[in-house]
């Protein structure tokens, strides 16, 4: 399609397609309805932005003069999003440059070869929140007011490699530019906070947050389970040999991450059941864990019960708990056990809320220096339990549309199933859960 395509593209004649970005864009379909919204969005549109969830890699902004290699490298490669929509058509993910794991590694595909792939399929993201992101990234923040086409894609690539060169574009700037006012991370259990600090360290003013995910310590069906135990036992400086220990490790964590400035805890299970196990049960099932033992029943069970002893830490030590639920991680085995996780085979199923979280409600969802706020893929949850629930348990807060509805039509959604019975003031605002940088000022995120 494109001659000498290791070539750079430049001065090209041919006018391609504009894109008109209106400021109302984003405000409904009906001329009134527009004005009374874009009124109400000039209210708030210079307010910095606080993002409070998402997965941004915090040495991105621990180098002061890191600089993303290319656009494949911003766009593409870390987007699960567009993987799997790409993926979806046969293309694979080799030809997208995705790494691997373990084994002979295939000869590195030149990004512009990558890049072309993208803007030959483009038009699968046509009514996709992903296609709105990418064209809002493309307009605001590297100023190219065209449409992404074959035709145009290596002078598009050529005009963001530009832009990426410039000391404006290191993330710390575009941080600065996009009026961020704090950005949270998620990090696991066992990770140092080295980029962290390295951030408090160099003096910058952004405020990068960590937010503590325990998941690959709690979740005993966790594939590294027990060398993630062995990773724990490393970053506290005693050996997790037994639950009281195990416990210990987990407390001492959350009190390091709370210096460090966290905020909240992150968890994620398959569903939201909870039970509180006697500490004999929990006690022996921790120690068939050790031994490679445990049974799928016993690690429900005690999923159910860590995410009890979360909701007590967290009236300990006041970080709110936020709990996503309902995604078979890793449906695909053939894409996870060659590029591993967050590849795009994550799939929703049905989640019941009202019998599993009783016993975490029933025992601390009647105190309100708890916040637990509640993120579903089960849309049919919304008006006949999440809603009810967070208009009753003072505890109980409903987070925003996720994953794969955070989109216009999934926040809309959102609303006309929860407002009438929870009201504004039980939800939790909204989330960006990005982790490309420059997405982050690109509404409609959670």
């Amino acid at each position: 399609m494109i001659e000498n395509i290791e070539a750079p593209v430049k001065n090209r004649a041919k006018k391609y397609e504009s894109y008109l970005l209106p400021e109302d864009r984003y405000l409904g379909p009906g001329s009134r309805q527009k004005a009374i919204a874009l009124e109400l969005y000039q209210t708030v549109r210079q307010l910095p932005i606080v993002a409070p969830h998402g997965h941004v890699d915090p040495r991105l902004l621990a180098d002061p003069d890191y600089r993303f290699a290319s656009p494949v490298d911003l766009f593409i490669i870390p987007d699960h999003y567009i993987l799997r929509m790409l993926y979806s058509q046969g293309i694979s993910l080799e030809s997208l440059g995705v790494p691997a794991q373990g084994g002979p590694e295939p000869e590195e595909r030149p990004h512009r070869l990558i890049w072309q792939t993208f803007a030959d399929n483009f038009h699968l993201f046509r009514g996709t929140p992903s296609g709105l992101w990418f064209r809002e990234a493309l307009a605001t923040a590297f100023g190219i007011g065209e449409k992404l086409t074959a035709d145009n894609a290596q002078e598009i690539y050529d005009q963001i490699s530009d832009k990426l060169n410039e000391p404006a574009f290191r993330p710390r700037r575009l941080y600065e530019q996009f009026n961020l006012e704090v950005l949270c991370t998620t990090d696991a259990a066992t990770d140092t906070l080295a980029h962290h600090q390295a951030i408090r360290d160099s003096g910058w003013g952004g405020r990068i947050l960590p937010t503590f995910r325990p998941d690959a310590v709690i979740n005993l069906d966790d594939a590294h389970w027990r060398q993630n135990i062995d990773r724990l036992s490393e970053v506290c400086g005693l050996t997790v040999d037994s639950y009281g220990r195990y416990l210990q490790a987990l407390t001492e964590r959350r009190a390091f991450f709370k210096t460090m400035g966290a905020k909240a805890t992150d968890h994620s299970a398959l569903t939201p059941y909870t039970a509180e196990l006697t500490k004999p049960e929990a006690e022996t099932i921790f120690e068939r864990a050790l031994k490679g033992q445990v049974t799928p029943d016993e690690a429900h069970r005690f999923t159910g019960h860590m995410l009890m002893e979360m909701a007590r830490m967290s009236l300990e030590d006041g970080l709110v708990m936020q709990l996503h639920t309902g995604v078979v991680r890793n449906h695909n085995p053939l894409v996870y056990n060659r590029f591993g996780p967050d590849k795009g085979g994550d799939i929703p199923v049905q989640a019941e809320f009202t019998h599993n979280l009783a016993p975490l409600l029933q025992k601390y969802g009647n105190d309100s220096r708890l916040t637990l706020i509640l993120f579903t893929l089960d849309e049919a949850a919304y008006a006949c339990e999440l809603a009810p629930l967070a208009s009753h348990y003072p505890a109980l807060k409903l987070g925003p549309p996720w994953w794969f509805h955070d989109s216009l039509n999934g926040m809309r959604r959102y609303f006309d199933q929860v407002m009438e019975t929870a009201g504004v003031f039980n939800t939790a605002g909204l989330n960006d859960d990005t982790r490309p940088v420059s997405s982050l000022p690109a509404p409609p995120h959670d």
